[in-house]
Formats: C-alpha cells, structure tokens, sequence
C-alpha cells in the first residue's frame, strides 16, 4: 500500500516538475534539520527515505562501550545486547527515533527547508527550460516597470527588457502584451533572468522566419541584417532554389508576409534586398531603393565610392544618412555616395591637378588615369612599385613623379594657408576701419 508521504512526493513531482530524487533530498534534509532543532548539533543522526513503506526514518547511532560517558553517543553492551543480541564492544548501533517527538518548532523548520529545496529546484527547471531557447522569439505580458525597465511575465518565469535594448519611441503599459527576442539567460541565487529585446537584428530575422514558410524550410536564407531600430532595417536574403525569388518570398502575396513583421515592429520600415556575391553589385542592392550609376572599388581600404544621379542623392544618402549607413553595415563595406555632376568635376579636376606635374602631359596623364592614379594626391600616396605598371614608367620616373606630387601638395597646402591668413588680416582691417569711422 502506497503511504500518504509516498502519494504526496508523486503529486508533488508530477505538478511541479520537479525531479523525484529532488524532492526525497530536500525530505530527508529538512527532517535532518528538525532533528538538530530538537536534539542539537553533537548527536550522531542519519535519515534516510525507506521506499518500503514510503516513510523518512531517522537513526540516531551510538558506540558501544564498557562504561558511558556521553549519553547521546555512546551505549552500554548490555543495552546495546537488549537492542541487538550480536553487537559487540566499539560496534555503531543505530536507533531509530521517533519523529513525532520533533515539536512544532522543529516541524517549522522542516517545512521551510521543504520550500527552500523546491524553489531552487523549480528555478533549476526554468532555467534548463530558458537556457536552450536562446536566439527565440517570446511572447508575454508587460507585469511592472523597474527603472524604466520593462519587466515581463513569461508564465514561469519573468523576463526583463532593459531600456537599451527597448526601442525608441515604443511606449507599453501594464498588461500590454509584448513579443520580444531572448537575448541571454543569466543563472542567479533568486532564479534565472531572461534577458530580452526588441532592438536586436535577429529580432527581425526570426520575425521573417516565422512569416515565411521558404526561410524555416531552409530554401530562402537571411544572409544579412542592418537596422536603425524603430526606423529602418536592411535584409539581405539569397535563394538555394533558382525558381524560388527570395525577395518575393519576402514581401509575400500583396506584401503580407513583410506587413506582418512592419506591423509588429510597430511600423519599422523593411527593405528587403538580393545577396550577390559580387560585392559592388551587392552594394547597388543595398542602396535600394536609389539607382547606382557607377561602383568605383577599393579593395585595399575595403571600400566603395559609388555614384548616384544627382535627382537620387538624397534618397540614396537617406534621412541623416540612414540609408546608405545601412547599406554599408549591410555590406560590410565603407561607402562615400556622390552625385553625378560632382563626380564628374572631381574627374575633372583630379586629371587637370595630373597636368599641373612637371613633366606630365595628356598622354601620361592619361595613362596614369587609366591605372586608377585620378589626381594628384593618387600619385603622392603611391609608392614606385605602384606606378611601375604605368606604360614607360621606370623607378627613376616613379620617384620623380611621387616627389613631384607631394612637392605640388605642400605648396598647394601653404599657398591656401597663406590665403586664409590674408581674408582674416583684411577682414581685421575693414572692422577696424568701420570702428574707427564710428
């Protein structure tokens, strides 16, 4: 016949989550405690759980002697015989108690330490539970604030959403239901914290998974993500399959699929671009949605300067330059955005500081442009070895050519200066003058 202790520890188990074993450990220990309330700290205890007949039973042992001198651990042989007809001289002898002398202080500490045990128990569940779901999305309630904090209740746990990691401009209130991503799980003594929030890239990459049975599947793949949290994010997305259109798996039938992650992001705006592994026609993606004219790469800084009509400027800069800061996080690479016009009379004026070099007419300015030297500061920060693939330049010419550069550079340097130094002594004057007359 199953006891009631025995009954208890199954319901419990089965109701809390909590592990059998568990709950027998914290048993026995709390009955160790109610023990040592009663009897103190010197008896030598044991309690153990008899599964038989679903008791905890406590022994109290005690060595057998010729003459006792501690009552609480120590027998005599001939009360030790009347207990246990073979035990012999410096045998353990142990004696079960009866624990329902405990008391009703003892019996209080037992039951604490019952509680104690099962908290710690169901905070270890949690977080084992929590620790594997990193990288998840979750939905809760908004419970409370704590300094600006958002505490949210996840139902066994609460999870905290710190106000870096909430996005500007979004405003909750108690009981407001809340989607958020898990950003980290921390172990503490009180029980784990789910660390969330609403501003990480994944956020959005695990919104579009969610509402697109293409990326969960495996065909469409997230290959990027850029965002201005509350304003503007960037998706670059690739497909494996060359009749699936990532983009359009995306923006779904309508534009529901991206609609639905807009509206949950509470009207953040998406583009979704096409992965290229050709970087500078990636980077003609991620300007999206201004047009590119002209990529020119420079692979040894790791960027691009890329040239937009004049009309598209704004639009591919963006507001405060969100846009093209995107696109660069996006790629990977640093961007420097132009219009048309202002390229082309940087063109201009690169080529004609390339004939203001002793020595170089339009022939060799001509092919130091078509080796990428486009002005005169080109030249200076180059080194002979890069301007020997130059048709007819040898190391001589190179050095020559490279001193020239700089030499032109300096006194250009000075020559401004020197400018600037004259506005601010005439501009002196004429106050003084004005003064003067007043």
């Amino acid at each position: 016949m199953i006891s009631d202790l025995s009954r208890m520890v199954d319901q419990v188990s089965r109701e809390k989550g909590v592990d059998r074993e568990v709950l027998i450990g914290a048993l026995e220990e709390s009955v160790k405690v109610a023990a040592r309330k009663k009897y103190g700290p010197d008896y030598d205890l044991e309690v153990s759980y008899n599964e038989e007949i679903g008791q905890i039973e406590v022994f109290e042992f005690k060595e057998v002697v010729e003459e006792v001198v501690l009552d609480h651990l120590q027998v005599s042989l001939e009360e030790g015989r009347k207990m246990d007809p073979d035990v012999e001289l410096g045998d353990s002898l142990g004696i079960k108690m009866d624990t329902d002398t405990f008391g009703r202080i003892a019996a209080q500490s037992a039951k604490q330490v019952i509680m104690q045990r099962l908290k710690e128990a169901e905070r270890d569940i949690v977080y084992d539970d929590f620790k594997n779901r990193q990288g998840e999305i979750i939905n809760g309630i908004v419970q409370r604030f704590d300094r600006r904090a958002i505490i949210v209740n996840l139902g066994r746990t609460e999870g905290e959403l710190p106000v870096r990691e909430q996005i500007p401009r979004e405003s909750y209130k108690q009981g407001d239901r809340i989607r958020a991503y898990i950003l980290d799980i921390k172990h503490f003594s009180r029980g784990p914290q789910v660390v969330l929030s609403r501003t990480h890239p994944n956020l959005v990459s695990s919104l579009f998974e969610n509402e697109v049975p293409e990326i969960s599947e495996g065909i469409v793949q997230i290959v990027q993500v850029a965002r201005d949290p509350g304003g503007r994010s960037k998706i670059a997305v690739a497909s494996k399959d060359a009749d699936v259109d990532p983009v359009g798996a995306c923006v779904g039938m309508k534009g529901s699929r991206v609609q639905a992650v807009v509206q949950e992001l509470r009207g953040e705006k998406i583009d979704i671009v096409t992965w290229d592994p050709d970087a500078a026609r990636f980077i003609c993606n991620a300007l999206s949605p201004a047009d590119v004219i002209r990529v020119i790469v420079d692979e040894d800084n790791h960027s691009m300067e890329v040239v937009v009509p004049d009309d598209q400027l704004p639009l591919a800069i963006g507001k405060r330059g969100q846009n093209v800061r995107l696109a660069s996080r996006l790629t990977g690479w640093r961007l420097d955005v132009s219009g048309e016009t202002d390229y082309n009379k940087a063109l201009k004026d690169g080529y004609k500081s390339l004939l203001d070099l002793p020595g170089v007419g339009a022939k060799r300015a001509t092919d130091l442009y078509d080796e990428g030297f486009r002005s005169v500061e080109d030249i200076a920060g180059a080194t002979v070895e890069d301007l020997n693939p130059v048709q007819g330049m040898g190391n001589e010419r190179a050095q020559k050519l490279v001193n020239d550069a700089i030499d032109y550079i300096n006194r250009k340097g000075a020559e401004s200066e020197a400018e600037e130094t004259f506005a601010d002594e005439d501009a002196s004057l004429k106050e003084d003058v004005s003064n003067e007359r007043e």
